[in-house]
């Protein structure tokens, strides 16, 4: 361990001057030396995950929850809370929420034409 969250591999110089690899591996260095971050093996569990249909699934349906929290952000001026503690920010954002709602149902059923007289 090199003490920054890293751990550095040696191999030994004997054991890498009869690999057949040698030429490709480490053409100008006597051994291989491989240097691997502490947090890698969980790196690699991440990117196994990514690979699954379940992964795809799960980033298709977090994109429509993303896209709504953007909508709020952006169009209805919800970035940043105007009312303090748990309980306003929780009502500002079910007002925010239904606002957004209210919109969706408007563009669903549009308002009824009214007959004028002639």
């Amino acid at each position: 361990p090199t003490g920054k969250g890293r751990a550095k591999y040696r191999a030994l110089k004997l054991t890498c001057q009869v690999c057949p690899s040698k030429p490709k591996c480490c053409p100008n260095a006597d051994a291989r030396s491989i240097t691997r971050e502490e947090h890698e093996d969980a790196r690699q569990v991440a990117r196994d995950l990514a690979k699954t249909d379940e992964y795809m699934i799960a980033m298709k349906l977090r994109k429509k929850v993303e896209m709504l929290f953007a909508h709020l952000k952006r169009i209805l001026g919800l970035g940043r809370l105007r009312l303090r503690g748990p309980c306003g920010a929780n009502d500002e954002f079910l007002l925010a929420a239904t606002a957004q709602n209210l919109r969706k149902l408007a563009k669903i059923f549009p308002a009824p034409q009214q007959l004028s007289k002639a």
